[in-house]
């Protein structure tokens, strides 16, 4: 449960980094369970509906290459922020198939660029191309519902003679395409998020990025609710107990982690900016501060008043 390091710290002047961007993730994404939060491979469909019954989605996968993980999803990250960019410089029409390198894909969401990683992206690939997903997300009518997967297509290219990765394409489909050309359901994320090495903290931040943002005091959440929001396929105790370890890690860009109750005793976690967490915390250690230097006032002032009340007794004498 901690950050991993960067694999490629140094800056390269050949790479569309995408350091010097802000990292952007579709906002109906990030607050609802869409990807498997481990790396073994999940056949186990993700059932989710709203507490208010509005929202559902449903994620299935096929037997051959299990459900697209959310380590998968920083290939959507990329798209995202890469289409942001191009809409930024003025280019009125985005896109829906983006062409790059696998090289430069995986130095930009912070990955290894070995014969391994370049398997595994073409993993990755497959898994969004075929994960399915239904959902009620964007209906306009109560009964109505979309079905799509992540990615229509994509292609890998390498060199006849060496056999290395050279060039790739990946076309979005349209309900992705469609949620990221909307600037309105964007949101920008720590360049950080990357580094995150667990499923489960993943899921976390970007809970906590959707719903407690930059708001005063933060946001609470029931245990349980959050235990749907992530879709972890995980029992209740086995799930707490990864949640306690995710907050005592305490590895989140951006926000603290802090075991909680509701109003009616419910176990929940409080998401709060770091920022105004440190703040809150030196806010009361100058109160402990002040309450312990009032506490030596008193003290001292009662000593004064014993001594003088025994001096006065002595004088009588």
């Amino acid at each position: 449960m901690s950050k991993r390091r960067d694999p490629n710290p140094e800056f390269d002047l050949f790479i569309p980094a995408l350091g010097d961007l802000p990292l952007k993730d579709q906002r109906e994404v990030m607050e609802r369970p869409f990807f498997s939060l481990q790396k073994r491979k999940r056949l186990k469909p993700i059932e989710y509906r709203s507490p208010d019954g509005e929202a559902w989605v449903r994620v299935q996968a096929i037997p051959d290459y299990g459900m697209a993980t959310i380590w998968d999803a920083d290939i959507l990250i990329w798209a995202a922020s890469t289409l942001n960019r191009m809409k930024q410089q003025g280019l009125n029409d985005l896109p829906r198939t983006l062409t790059t390198t696998p090289y430069d894909l995986l130095r930009a969401i912070k990955r290894s660029t070995g014969g391994r990683d370049y398997q595994e992206l073409q993993a990755a690939l497959l898994r969004l191309q075929t994960t399915s997903i239904t959902t009620s997300i964007r209906a306009t009518k109560r009964r109505q519902k979309a079905g799509f997967n992540w990615l229509d297509s994509w292609t890998f290219d390498t060199d006849a003679d060496t056999e290395q990765p050279r060039g790739m394409t990946l076309t979005l489909s349209d309900w992705v395409y469609e949620g990221i050309v909307n600037e309105k359901s964007l949101l920008t994320m720590h360049p950080d998020y990357f580094l995150l090495s667990g499923g489960l903290e993943r899921a976390l931040y970007r809970i906590a990025r959707k719903h407690a943002g930059s708001q005063r005091g933060g946001w609470t959440c029931r245990v349980e609710v959050l235990r749907d929001k992530t879709g972890s396929d995980a029992k209740p105790k086995e799930f707490n107990r990864m949640l306690r370890r995710a907050i005592e890690a305490d590895q989140l860009p951006d926000y603290g982690m802090e075991l909680t109750e509701t109003a009616d005793k419910s176990p929940a976690v409080l998401f709060r900016l770091r920022g105004e967490a440190e703040a809150l915390e030196f806010a009361e250690k100058m109160r402990a501060e002040e309450e312990r230097r009032a506490r030596m006032v008193a003290d001292r002032q009662r000593a004064d008043q014993v001594d003088a009340h025994m001096d006065r007794l002595a004088g009588r004498r």
